[in-house]
């Protein structure tokens, strides 16, 4: 029966999200794209590591995640309001240096964000031949990461872009089904009395709380938001930036709660990264292609997409002495670089603090003009997601197997 179900419930989907109308329509663009990035690669290896980490609490581990991300996304949406209409004009100096130092932050992140991207990919499409081996990983890593960079290199990369477009809705249609499968199946349990939760083993006190600290990649991509002021005006970014992280905060919660009964102990020694498959095969077999096709689609469009960005980026920060072009190189180089220094759950940590130094910055910015404008409370506030992402960059550790 749930074999049946996940495929025509993503089908069920597929019909809703890929409908013209809603394509075309200006709030859900706006919506879908940090909503596609929030609940991309994190929502493949979220369940696994939390897991490990938290046990039975894993949705409320989950849910203090989305919170803290939500307490930087009001940051970045009052910068949205207040801080980008004095960058189109001549912005006091403090207010320029931040988003420069804010800029670069990010530039660095996208470096540990294709690495990160890029590996889930090979881990995911190497199971297809069932190898889980970290060496061979980082071999198809390296040769995605050089293929992208050598296709934006010679201009090729908008074309690469538009193939995945289509990627986002596939991700999403294959989510859905995901967890209306896992629906179905916790209902069946309930009612047969069949429903038990598991009391997993994990690490508890200091270790606990640092390791969880570093798993904020798995709720980042809200601030792409902050930069499609191009095609969407300020305050359709600021609400539809705040509907992507309501709904990725209901699916992350659910996603979690509802596998928690599936969840086996510790992550193994090689191919924890797709353990998502293994832990979830009791659902039947349409379950391992389904999130495979989700892996491989969502991976390929979330390191494209912080490839272009991180290249115009790179571009924007050295004045225009080097292209985007040389920017793709840059990031493709550095990516490989730290595939072979690290492991998944390390690139995952270093993504996060990357991503948190990006946060910080945000937050003095949000801080210091709140304060001005005699919103004390909120200045308040956003001196606190300072202390918070000072305390990730310096505490935050790794999943250890």
């Amino acid at each position: 029966m749930t074999t049946a179900i996940l495929p025509l419930a993503s089908l069920l989907f597929a019909a809703l999200l890929f409908q013209p109308r809603l394509l075309k329509a200006p709030l859900w663009r706006a919506t879908i794209t940090p909503l596609a990035s929030i609940i991309g690669s994190g929502f493949l290896v979220a369940g696994p590591i939390l897991a490990h980490t938290a046990g039975t609490l894993a949705f409320v581990a989950m849910f203090a995640l989305c919170a803290v991300a939500y307490l930087f996304g009001v940051a970045i949406r009052h910068n949205i309001l207040y801080i980008e209409p004095q960058l189109n004009r001549e912005p006091p100096l403090l207010v320029s240096t931040l988003e420069r130092g804010a800029d670069l932050a990010l530039s660095l992140a996208y470096f540990v964000s294709v690495a990160y991207y890029l590996n889930l990919f090979a881990a995911f499409g190497l199971r297809l031949g069932e190898i889980v081996d970290p060496f061979w990983i980082r071999w198809a890593s390296t040769i995605a990461i050089a293929g992208i960079g050598t296709i934006g290199a010679f201009g090729g990369l908008a074309a690469l872009e538009r193939l995945t477009e289509a990627a986002v809705s596939l991700k999403l249609s294959l989510i859905g089904g995901v967890v209306a499968a896992l629906a179905v199946t916790t209902v069946i349990a309930f009612g047969s009395g069949n429903l038990h939760w598991p009391l997993a083993e994990h690490a508890r006190g200091t270790q606990e709380i640092r390791v969880l600290l570093g798993l904020v990649i798995l709720v980042q991509g809200f601030e792409t938001s902050r930069y499609l002021g191009i095609a969407h005006d300020a305050e359709t970014r600021v609400r539809t930036m705040r509907w992507a992280q309501w709904i990725s905060t209901a699916i992350y919660v659910t996603f979690v709660l509802l596998i928690t009964r599936y969840f086996r102990g510790n992550l193994p020694k090689m191919g924890g990264e797709t353990a998502i498959i293994d832990m979830l095969a009791p659902l039947g077999l349409t379950l391992a292609p389904a999130i495979i096709a989700m892996a491989l689609a969502s991976q390929l469009s979330a390191a494209v997409a912080d490839m272009a960005g991180g290249g115009g980026l790179i571009a924007e920060l050295a004045r225009k002495r080097l292209s985007a072009k040389s920017g793709y190189l840059i990031i493709a180089l550095a990516a490989i670089a730290i595939t072979w220094t690290a492991n998944i759950y390390q690139i995952i940590v270093y993504a996060s603090k990357a991503f948190v130094a990006y946060y910080a910055l945000q937050s003095a910015q949000a801080a210091l003009s709140a304060w001005r404008l005699g919103q004390h409370v909120r200045a308040c506030l956003f001196i606190l997601g300072v202390t918070l992402a000072l305390t990730i960059i310096v505490f935050a550790i790794p999943a250890t197997v």
